[in-house]
């Protein structure tokens, strides 16, 4: 999740929507995020070797 996305001030103009808030946050409060294993092989790229990549002298 990008940052810019936690920061966001919201405005709940309902009860109903910050009950449904409220349970939304308490229920992922225990939970853990899953392990991620990428299907296609994966490498960091830095600096002059992405110049090399698209071909820039």
């Amino acid at each position: 999740m990008a940052t810019k996305s936690i920061c966001k001030n919201i405005n709940i103009k309902s009860r109903v929507l910050a009950r449904g808030l409220i349970n939304a946050l308490e229920h992922g409060k225990g939970k853990k995020s899953k392990i991620v294993e990428f299907s296609k092989s994966v490498e960091e790229v830095k600096g002059e070797d992405i110049k090399k990549y698209f071909g820039v002298q």
